[in-house]
């Protein structure tokens, strides 16, 4: 059991403490402005996803926007599902708050669609998702036959893959922040360290309710 001690002597220790953590905020920040400049590697390879409505590409998963967040989710079967990439999907924020910043996710799963509606429809997941199996997405992408996330760029019709993650480095993800520190324009708030060119503006005043944005 943790010590008990004066409210006095507790709120010395706290403040203390948040002297490490505003320390480890900064360092997060400066992380991800290195993962902005982080050099791009263009994707040249074609990928026929099979989605609800049929076939699909990667640059079909932008759903035209300009950055796009892709996690591959373990598929072992109907029957074996995955508890920690479900973990992550239910962590999920709403999209609409990505989408306001030009960013689309989508899960990508190497099974059958036919298994993975099913699925999807019994856990109440809304987020796009698409079958992989007869690519070779998942092993290119870092996922293998675990799991991986990774963040794309397009340009016109030409993307490119900018970051990947995956193990812990997806822990603490599902927030529309988390997820937008890991895309090449972030936050897009003027307070970033952002390469220059990059679209930014005031923070605060572009946050809406998430039905209240243009086209939700």
């Amino acid at each position: 059991m943790n010590r008990v001690v004066s409210a006095h002597q507790w709120q010395v220790e706290l403040d203390a403490l948040r002297v490490d953590e505003k320390a480890h905020t900064k360092a997060s920040d400066a992380l991800a402005a290195r993962r902005r400049r982080l050099p791009m590697v263009e994707v040249d390879k074609e990928y026929a996803f099979a989605g609800p409505a049929g076939p699909v590409s990667l640059l079909d998963l932008f759903d035209g926007r300009r950055q796009l967040i892709t996690y591959c989710f373990m598929w072992h079967g109907a029957e074996d599902h995955c508890a920690g990439c479900s973990m992550f999907a239910d962590n999920i924020g709403h999209l609409a708050h990505l989408h306001a910043r030009d960013v689309s996710l989508a899960l990508v799963s190497r099974g059958p669609l036919g298994e993975i509606r099913p699925f999807q429809r019994r856990m109440g997941w809304t987020i796009p998702w698409v079958s992989s199996l007869g690519t070779d997405f998942n092993a290119d992408m870092g996922a293998g036959g675990g799991f991986a996330l990774n963040v794309f760029l397009r340009e016109g019709d030409t993307v490119y893959r900018t970051y990947c993650t995956t193990g812990r480095g997806v822990e603490a993800l599902g927030s529309s922040w988390t997820f937008l520190d890991l895309t090449p324009f972030g936050r897009q708030e003027n307070w970033e360290d952002s390469p220059s060119g990059h679209p930014q503006s005031e923070p605060y005043q572009w946050w809406r309710l998430h039905d209240e944005y243009d086209g939700a």
